[in-house]
């Protein structure tokens, strides 16, 4: 597999959105992809939560990087996460 890179913004989203480079790396390797804009892809994957996130208790969190693949490396240009 090819290494991630993740971008300033990417960081950024992590810590806004609740997750790490850990998470975002398990979805690049066992999520669903689906094209995103730009010629870009969303990778989606969904794990046990089963905690509280920002005061309400969720049992699923996903995470959803969209990635440019480049030549040598996969660059994360921003990550989502969904609780359910």
């Amino acid at each position: 597999m090819k290494s991630i890179r993740l971008t300033k913004h990417a960081l950024e989203q992590c810590v806004e959105r609740g997750t790490d480079k850990t998470e975002i790396s398990e979805a690049i390797r066992v999520g669903s992809i689906e094209p995103a804009k730009q010629d870009r892809l969303l990778y989606r994957a969904n794990f046990q939560y089963n905690k509280y996130w920002q005061g309400k208790f969720y049992r699923i969190k996903q995470v959803a990087p969209v990635v440019k693949e480049e030549a040598y490396e996969i660059v994360v240009i921003t990550v989502y996460t969904f609780y359910f």
